[in-house]
């Protein structure tokens, strides 16, 4: 089982989450971006290292009743895993699920005003990224492909 110090370093390793000190020196952290008007993505991470991540409708987690999974005995690579997904849940609101095209699809932007589209394809399970209509990689997850993206210097917008 990972410390409390370990699982924080995780989920601070994530930028697009804001740390929130609660009661009882638990943690929580909550996704500011969130199209949905749920932003926790950690809920009362506390120092035995008992804690939960939002997974509601994701496949593969049991979820209480407000969505949540118990990541009390998760591995590192399991906790990076579901707050990479719980992430992807809330942002994107569900349109894209219901609309029978892809799970996922963002815009990122450089600094010089230059778009790049990142889409899942769920047939393939593949991240692609493209310029217009020119493909520019491909990626197995959402985090190589979004860690790609920001090498390069260009941010979701």
């Amino acid at each position: 089982m990972l410390s409390f110090e370990q699982k924080l370093a995780i989920a601070d390793s994530f930028p697009e989450l804001r740390r929130k000190d609660v009661s009882l020196g638990r943690v929580n952290y909550h996704y500011e971006a969130s199209a949905r008007d749920k932003k926790t993505v950690v809920y009362h991470l506390h120092p035995n290292g008992n804690g939960y991540v939002y997974a509601e409708g994701a496949e593969g987690y049991e979820t209480d009743d407000k969505g949540f999974v118990n990541i009390r005995d998760f591995s590192e690579n399991d906790l990076r895993t579901v707050i990479g997904l719980s992430i992807r849940l809330l942002g994107d609101a569900g349109e894209a699920r219901t609309s029978g095209g892809p799970a996922r699809e963002e815009l990122w932007r450089n600094a010089e005003g230059q778009r790049l589209e990142l889409k899942y394809d769920e047939e393939d399970a593949m991240w692609y990224v493209f310029c217009g209509l020119n493909l520019d990689g491909v990626y197995e997850t959402y985090d190589e492909a979004a860690d790609y993206l920001k090498e390069e210097g260009f941010a979701r917008s």
